[in-house]
């Protein structure tokens, strides 16, 4: 499961083996027919909605505040199909890590390739923009495997699951943390893609309130600063699982015209649009379990709690 040029004889203590277990069962479901691992991740989904009351109860918040215009019922109906999904993406980490390429290959269609290529003859890299969607981790794999491609990554403080995460996606690209702006930069002069997802709450000092389906959102604004700096082109992409297991379908978009805009507040909050359209045509694949408005403008209470 993992080289000897990634061992280390460290990994073999105690306190990594649940992690092996944990990879060895990976392995296991990665080796299943696709279909049986989608319906695998369905049942895990509605055996979340039963036991995992925090994240639930996070979503449907999430859900209340972005979509009003829904009645309960029916954002009760999509919450239940939103849990199915999160069900899925774990079902599609282990697959992400262990199906053979090809078997993956077979299951991802790609359109809008035109445009990354024009993009590329630019001269100055693209910059891959995507929300935070429950099929991130098999599309992140599909496009590696597919162009020389740099996944941005919350780093893990599992040093086993780094190794494996990083065993994985340098196979033809590389992998660099969400906050490591330099490797970004050297990727983007090196005119190679990136792969960004700007829409998770974030509190530093490169950031600023926005609306997420009218919401205030405290989000990240340094995709304008990467853009400045390297000229890369900026394109938006829709991945999308596919109804009844027939795999994904992953879309390139045009390039944005006119960014970066006047500053980097209004870049922040045109991103946040294209990228909430995305989530209006595929609600349930959205990942509504993370607190994306933790973060609140001053004197506002949490909407968590």
């Amino acid at each position: 499961m993992i080289s000897t040029a990634h061992f280390s004889w460290r990994f073999l203590a105690p306190r990594y083996w649940p992690t092996w277990l944990a990879l060895g069962f990976m392995w296991f479901l990665g080796q299943l027919p696709y279909r049986l691992q989608m319906r695998l991740g369905r049942a895990l989904g509605r055996l979340m909605g039963r036991i995992g009351k925090s994240r639930k109860h996070i979503a449907r918040v999430n859900l209340s505040l972005c979509l009003p215009e829904l009645s309960i019922a029916e954002r009760e109906e999509l919450l239940a199909r939103h849990l199915a999904a999160v069900g899925m993406a774990m079902m599609e980490m282990a697959l992400s890590w262990w199906m053979p390429t090809h078997k993956l290959r077979s299951l991802v269609h790609i359109e809008g390739m035109e445009h990354l290529h024009a993009a590329l003859q630019q001269g100055h890299g693209a910059i891959l923009l995507i929300g935070h969607f429950t099929t991130m981790p098999v599309i992140a794999r599909a496009l590696a495997h597919t162009i020389p491609l740099h996944v941005t990554y919350r780093q893990n403080k599992n040093q086993l699951y780094e190794t494996m995460f990083e065993r994985v996606y340098r196979r033809r690209g590389d992998i660099i943390a969400h906050t490591d702006f330099r490797a970004m930069f050297r990727a983007l002069k090196k005119n190679e893609a990136l792969w960004y997802a700007p829409d998770q709450n974030y509190a530093g000092k490169l950031s600023a309130f926005v609306p997420f389906f009218g919401v205030p959102a405290s989000t990240i604004t340094a995709t304008t600063r990467i853009v400045k700096t390297c000229g890369a082109r900026v394109l938006p992409v829709l991945a999308q699982r596919l109804p009844d297991d027939q795999g994904y379908r992953i879309t390139l978009q045009a390039p944005l015209d006119d960014f970066p805009g006047e500053d980097e507040v209004s870049d922040a909050a045109r991103i946040l649009h294209i990228i909430e359209g995305h989530v209006r045509q595929i609600p349930e694949q959205y990942l509504w379990v993370h607190r994306r408005f933790k973060t609140r403008p001053p004197g506002e209470k949490s909407v968590y709690k």
